[in-house]
């Protein structure tokens, strides 16, 4: 299965411009027979937001104008994909990843964990807690920016049953994640990592870029530049995901880093705070 990460530039208040970027990536993505297709962080929409009011007239429902064109798209050429965008209820503002495929939208997944930064400063906690999608032959759990670095970002859509992790992101520079957290997140939970990052600049604040695809092994398949928009591409095998035993030396050298878990001994973790 040939699996995509777009890293692209962004404008803010510029949704339109935006929306024919991503449909313009995802049809060079199908052009190399990528199956799933994942995209940074408010893609849709940009970042760095002010103010909640200034955010919300670049929010979309869902379904909604984008992700129907988006889904349209999807339908036509047989490919999934994770978007970043903020979405609005009602009065309620989230940032989210929608979940698309040739079926229709699948759902979207609301970030969790929200740092002082951005429109994080004004959106919604997500209220969904780390659903996982049939995205073609994958199973598929996402995580969005910050949310990968919590460990537990990264373990409970694992434990769901999910192979791959889509991290839509807008790592900016300054910013270390990029280099260790989504190896990490791989080799913990013998997982493929999916992570989309954004270049350019917004507001004074410029990307990492450091797009990449990474196998469970922890094994950096793909990497991208920090400057360049680009298309990364792979192939995965989702089911060796499964296959959480890794036996080094038979009978002498083996672990399963699922199997060996210990959760009675973890209850500080689930502990309110």
């Amino acid at each position: 299965m040939k699996v995509a990460a777009v890293q692209m530039d962004v404008k803010i208040f510029e949704n339109e411009r935006n929306l024919a970027k991503i449909l313009d990536h995802l049809e060079r993505a199908a052009r190399e027979c990528a199956k799933l297709v994942v995209f940074p962080e408010c893609a849709l929409s940009g970042y760095c937001f002010t103010s909640r009011e200034e955010a919300l007239p670049a929010a979309e429902p869902i379904p909604g104008p984008s992700t129907e064109k988006l889904a349209a798209a999807t339908k036509r050429l047989g490919v999934s994909i994770v978007v970043g965008m903020m979405e609005r209820t009602g009065e309620h503002l989230f940032n989210v990843a929608a979940v698309i495929t040739p079926d229709g939208i699948q759902g979207t997944y609301r970030k969790i964990h929200l740092p002082y930064l951005g429109i994080d400063r004004f959106d919604g906690l997500g209220d969904i807690p780390f659903p996982v999608f049939q995205a073609g032959q994958a199973k598929i759990g996402v995580n969005i920016c910050y949310d990968c670095s919590f460990p537990e970002s990264g373990r409970v859509p694992k434990l769901k049953g999910a192979q791959i992790l889509a991290i839509p992101t807008n790592w900016p520079v300054g910013s270390d994640t990029w280099a260790h957290i989504p190896k990490v997140r791989a080799i913990e939970n013998h997982m493929y990592v999916i992570a989309a990052d954004r270049v350019g600049e917004e507001r004074g604040f410029r990307f990492a870029g450091h797009s990449q695809i990474i196998d469970v092994t922890g094994a950096v398949l793909v990497e991208a530049g920090d400057t360049e928009e680009t298309i990364l591409y792979a192939d995965v095998e989702p089911a060796l995901a499964d296959k959480n035993r890794v036996v080094r030396i038979a009978g002498e050298w083996e672990y399963d880093r699922i199997a060996d878990r210990r959760p009675e001994m973890y209850e500080p973790i689930t502990r309110q705070k």
